[in-house]
């Protein structure tokens, strides 16, 4: 596809969908500064959230990322959280401690939150501009 062809955002989305698609179609990927910019420009904090984040990803990310499609980056997503679980625990293991339970909720948490984030505009990529790979950070700000 030419750089000069117009991109067509698909119209059987919902609504939130839609705006969002329209959003990152206007102010490009959450590492452009015109986004930054323009998030913190929205009126109320429904609306940023709406745009930066996911709340169906953040209390079911592994699950609801397969339903979206999105399986070669959740895939990736869940192989980051098995290595992080194993580093730290063999950390632990050598310091001779048992894996804390406020630093599993912890990792849980900057988890549920990573796939949050990582959600709209994974599924933008996917479904507007044809993209299925699997650097769940792509276009991130990091």
């Amino acid at each position: 596809m030419s750089t000069t062809e117009q991109l067509q955002i698909p119209t059987t989305h919902k609504p939130k969908w839609q705006e969002r698609f329209d959003f990152f179609d206007t102010y490009g990927a959450p590492n452009d500064p015109r986004y930054k910019s323009a998030l913190k420009a929205m009126p109320t904090f429904r609306k940023k959230l709406l745009i930066n984040g996911n709340v169906i990803a953040f209390f079911f990310g592994p699950i609801y990322l397969f339903v979206l499609g999105l399986w070669k980056k959740n895939l990736a997503l869940i192989g980051i959280m098995f290595a992080t679980y194993a580093v730290v625990s063999i950390i632990l293991a050598v310091l001779g401690m048992e894996f804390p339970r406020a630093l599993d909720n912890g990792i849980g948490f900057g988890f549920s939150f990573m796939y949050a984030i990582v959600t709209n505009y994974a599924y933008y990529l996917k479904e507007v501009k044809g993209e299925q790979g699997w650097n769940p950070f792509k276009g991130m700000r990091l």
